[in-house]
C-alpha cells in the first residue's frame, strides 16, 4: 500500500527515516535533502516517520457556544431522547440549533448512540398507562466557563413531548416560571406533575403557591 502524506510535506517517510537514522548535522541534513534545518530538526526528534493528524486537537463547532453545547449534552443524557425529540425540546433554549449541528455536537462528545441494553432481554412487564398531561419534571446541573447553571426539563410520560430551559437559579421563582413557561408551551392540558429530585420538588411545590 502506498504512503499517504500531507499535502505540503517536503519529505517523503524513506528520507524522514534516514534523517533519523543518519548522525550527520542539521546542516549536512538540510542539504543534502534539500530542505530547511527546521523541518531536519523536526524528524530528528520524532520517533515515528508518520504525519501527525491535522486540524484542532479538540473540535469545537463553529455554531453552538461552549456553554449551549453543555445544555445539549445534559439534556440527551438526562433524557435519553431520540435525535428529533431532542432537536423540538431544545430548539426554543437555542433557537439557531439545527438537525445537523445537534447531530455534530452529539457526535463530539460520543453520545450519537443511544445505549443498548446487552446481554438478554428482561422480561417486559406491564406499566400502568398515564393519560396525556402527566408530566415528569427534573433538574440537571449544567457545567460552563462561567460557573454552574441549572436546566429544568420536563417530559409528558405518554406523549414524550418534552420542554427545557436553563436557568441561573434553582430557586422557587425560576421553578415557577417554568411551570408557567410549560402550561404555555403544551398544546394540552397539564393535569399532574411529579418531580423526583428533592430540591426541585419543594421548589415546585412553592410555585404552585405563587
Amino acid at each position: 500500500m502506498g504512503q499517504v502524506l500531507h499535502g505540503s510535506a517536503t519529505t517523503t517517510e524513506a528520507i524522514r527515516r534516514a534523517i533519523q537514522n543518519s548522525q550527520e548535522s542539521l546542516r549536512a541534513l538540510a542539504r543534502r535533502y534539500n530542505i530547511n534545518q527546521k523541518t531536519a530538526a523536526k524528524w530528528k526528534k520524532r520517533n515515528s516517520v508518520a504525519d501527525r493528524p491535522t486540524g484542532p486537537k479538540e473540535p469545537r463547532s463553529t455554531v453552538l457556544a461552549l456553554e449551549e453545547e453543555a445544555v445539549i449534552v445534559a439534556f440527551r443524557q438526562h433524557t435519553l431522547l431520540p435525535l428529533d425529540d431532542c432537536l423540538y425540546a431544545l430548539q426554543p433554549t437555542i433557537p439557531h440549533l439545527t438537525r445537523s449541528s445537534l447531530h455534530r455536537c452529539l457526535q463530539r462528545h460520543g453520545i450519537s448512540r443511544l445505549p443498548e441494553v446487552k446481554g438478554d432481554k428482561p422480561v417486559r412487564k406491564k406499566f400502568k398507562s398515564y393519560p396525556i398531561g402527566y408530566f415528569h419534571i427534573d433538574i440537571a446541573d449544567v457545567q460552563t466557563a462561567e460557573g454552574k447553571l441549572y436546566l429544568f426539563v420536563a417530559i409528558d410520560r405518554t406523549s414524550k413531548f418534552a420542554y427545557a430551559e436553563l436557568h441561573e437559579k434553582a430557586g422557587k421563582m425560576a421553578a415557577a416560571q417554568f411551570l408557567r413557561n410549560l402550561m404555555a408551551a403544551v398544546p394540552y392540558t397539564i393535569h399532574t406533575v411529579l418531580a423526583d429530585n428533592g430540591r426541585l420538588a419543594s421548589s415546585v411545590c412553592s410555585a404552585t403557591s405563587l
